[in-house]
C-alpha cells in the first residue's frame, strides 16, 4: 500500500527597494543567487541565463546538493515570472517565482507546492532570502 504525502502550496510576497529590473537579473543568473540566499553556496549551471527545460545543481550547507529542473521562463511584460522543480532530500517540490515594479521598487511573490511538512519548513529561509533580493531588511519576530 502506497501512503501519499499531504500536499500543499504556500505563497509569501515580500515589498523591497530594488528595483524590479535588479531583482530579476539577481533572479535569472543562477550564479548570482549565493548573494542573496543565505542557503545556497553555489549553483552548477550550464548557461549564463535561466531557460525552460534546463537543469542544474545547487549546493548547500553540509554538502547538501540539490538538483533542479527549469520549467518556465517569462522575462517579458509587467510582471516577469519562472518556475522550476527541486528534489531535496527525495521530497520534490514546485516553486513558481514572480516579479513586478511596485512603486520606487518591487514586490516579488514565492508559490511553493509540494509535501506539506518541506513547503511549511522552507518558507522562513525563503521569506529571509526574497527580503536579501529585494533589499528590505528581514524584520524581527
Amino acid at each position: 500500500m502506497l501512503l501519499s504525502r499531504p500536499a500543499v502550496h504556500r505563497t509569501i510576497t515580500v515589498h523591497g527597494p530594488r528595483s524590479a529590473d535588479d531583482v530579476w537579473d539577481r533572479y535569472v543568473r543562477p550564479r548570482r543567487w549565493p548573494e542573496w540566499s543565505p542557503q545556497i553556496r553555489s549553483v552548477r549551471y550550464p548557461a549564463e541565463t535561466l531557460a525552460p527545460d534546463t537543469t542544474g545543481t545547487v549546493h548547500g550547507p553540509a554538502g547538501l546538493r540539490v538538483r533542479f529542473r527549469i520549467l518556465h521562463v517569462d522575462g517579458t511584460g509587467p510582471i516577469r515570472g519562472w518556475s522550476w522543480s527541486v528534489r531535496a532530500l527525495g521530497v520534490p517540490l514546485h516553486l513558481q517565482h514572480t516579479v513586478e515594479p511596485a512603486g520606487p521598487g518591487t514586490r516579488t511573490a514565492l508559490t511553493v507546492r509540494g509535501f506539506a511538512p518541506a513547503v511549511l519548513l522552507y518558507l522562513p529561509i525563503a521569506r529571509l532570502a526574497l527580503h536579501r533580493l529585494t533589499g528590505t531588511p528581514h524584520p524581527r519576530r
